[in-house]
């Protein structure tokens, strides 16, 4: 299960910018023990093309889990979304 909200999140990326910051974005979503719905619903306004349902699917799904399996959810966010490159390393 935490596979899949992690792909209904990083649905949201596009609407985020750099990288970087789309990570931190989408982390802020489920850093605490509740999914941030105002924050989802907020990135989803600017992405016409997120179902708000499958937000709030996503984000009562999140609330069930285990805090472990929140935790992984954390972890593969933070695996699957890339870095921005460093501007030293743009040759």
């Amino acid at each position: 299960m935490p596979a899949e909200l992690a792909r209904v999140v990083r649905g949201l990326a596009p609407a985020l910018g750099a990288p970087g910051d789309a990570k931190v974005e989408l982390l802020a979503l489920v850093w605490g023990p509740q999914f941030d719905r105002a924050h989802g619903l907020a990135l989803a306004a600017r992405l016409p093309c997120v179902p708000v349902a499958a937000l709030h699917a996503a984000a009562d799904r999140f609330d069930r889990l285990a805090h472990g399996q929140q935790q992984r959810l954390r972890r593969l966010l933070c695996a699957t979304i890339a870095h921005a490159p460093h501007p030293a390393d743009r040759r």
